[in-house]
């Protein structure tokens, strides 16, 4: 059993040239980490989507926030200086068996890719920018109403919150990423407060609890 992620930018033609290539070239930056970081394996594809393998599906919504957030956190130098993100991903988890060919995700086949596939399609339509599809009912019941209200906290979190969300998903300390982003540790406990990080953190370890 695997997990498969199948996401695409949101309103990627909104965005001017020199900014989807830099959030092009951040993705691709994330997908070289978490792959040394995970057994997972990437791929770009019709310029603005992309489909990932996660081996160990406990792992995958943990990446998948971590793929979110380092997409929120890309600032547009180009726009008028402001703390609301520009660009955003939609991300379908599809978790089950799956054949796939580690050289070409494309081609690869399985109950994990129809999920993923056909939840991101259905998405589009709910405008929902994170979903589950698994074989269990019970079990899509479940996440479906945790992380609605995960998309309902995220779509608060500003530029600056996202970044601090990014930096606690690799593992950092509060005092890590103040001496990273320049700021006082006090300031970085209440961004990570105001972004819900005590309830994203309960949700991962319900994820880590069922798979």
């Amino acid at each position: 059993m695997v997990a498969v992620l199948t996401a695409d930018l949101v309103n990627s033609r909104s965005y001017d040239k020199a900014f989807l290539k830099e959030v092009l070239l951040v993705l691709k930056e994330e997908f070289d980490a978490i792959s040394k970081e995970h057994d997972a394996i990437f791929t770009l594809f019709r310029g603005d989507s992309f489909q990932g393998v996660i081996k160990d599906p406990k792992d995958a919504l943990q990446i998948a926030l971590r793929l979110k957030t380092a997409v929120l956190k890309v600032v547009n130098t180009e726009q008028k200086k402001s703390n609301i993100p520009v660009a955003d991903v939609r991300i379908a988890i599809g978790i089950g068996e799956a054949d796939y060919n580690e050289k070409a995700i494309a081609e690869s086949n399985g109950e994990a890719f129809h999920f993923s596939g056909l939840t991101l399609d259905s998405m589009k339509e709910e405008n929902k920018k994170l979903s589950l599809k698994t074989s269990n009912e019970n079990t899509n019941n479940e996440f479906k109403v945790s992380l609605n209200f995960l998309d309902s906290l995220a779509e608060k979190w500003s530029i600056a919150s996202a970044e601090v969300i990014y930096y606690l998903l690799k593992g950092m300390k509060e005092q890590q990423i103040a001496d990273l982003l320049q700021r006082s540790q006090a300031a970085i406990n209440l961004r990570k407060k105001a972004a819900g990080w005590e309830e994203v953190q309960l949700l991962l370890h319900r994820f880590n609890q069922v798979f």
